[in-house]
């Protein structure tokens, strides 16, 4: 299945390679799991990184932009197809016979692109499982580091309230 990765990164096509780098961190940013505590975005984390993944890449974005512009192409048809297929359901709507609607999935046509494309997937699930698994550690060491803080300050407090009790039993 083909993605618009312009629209992933919310960039123009004539984006530049500052503003497709910038869009990527505003974006990384935006989705990270830190900043959306409680919400799963490890889809759209991933989608992100695939992104960039393609259009950082030269070659890749070149090979890209021609697909993106014979999917555009594809998208256009298709509306119109599907413009067709509404009127025409609603003539045979009017003359009760139905008719089936048909959906059709562009498919990459570039076999060197799709293979790019298909790589920079793994490397983005790959680069989120490891994303995730460090927030987990961070979490793990987080937890320890404030289990032993706790365990000091419980012993400091026990030993000031111990000698505040022999102050008063002294002053007594």
């Amino acid at each position: 299945m083909f993605k618009d990765y312009y629209y992933i990164l919310e960039i123009s096509h004539s984006a530049t390679q500052a503003e497709i780098k910038s869009a990527y961190k505003k974006q990384a940013l935006k989705w990270h799991p830190d900043k959306n505590i409680g919400t799963d975005t490890n889809t759209k984390m991933i989608e992100i990184n695939e992104s960039y993944l393609i259009l950082k890449d030269s070659e890749a974005r070149r090979r890209y932009d021609i697909e993106y512009l014979k999917y555009k192409e594809f998208k256009e048809q298709n509306q119109h197809q599907r413009t067709e297929n509404k009127n025409e359901k609603q003539e045979n709507a009017n003359s009760k016979t139905k008719s089936k609607s048909r959906t059709y999935e562009y498919e990459v046509q570039d076999e060197t692109l799709e293979k790019w494309m298909q790589n920079a997937r793994r490397q983005a699930v790959d680069l989120a499982k490891q994303t995730l698994k460090e927030i987990a550690d961070l979490s793990v060491e987080a937890t320890k580091q404030a289990g032993s803080k706790m365990f000091q300050m419980l012993i400091y407090y026990a030993i000031s309230g111990l000698i505040i009790m022999l102050l008063f039993k002294a002053c007594n």
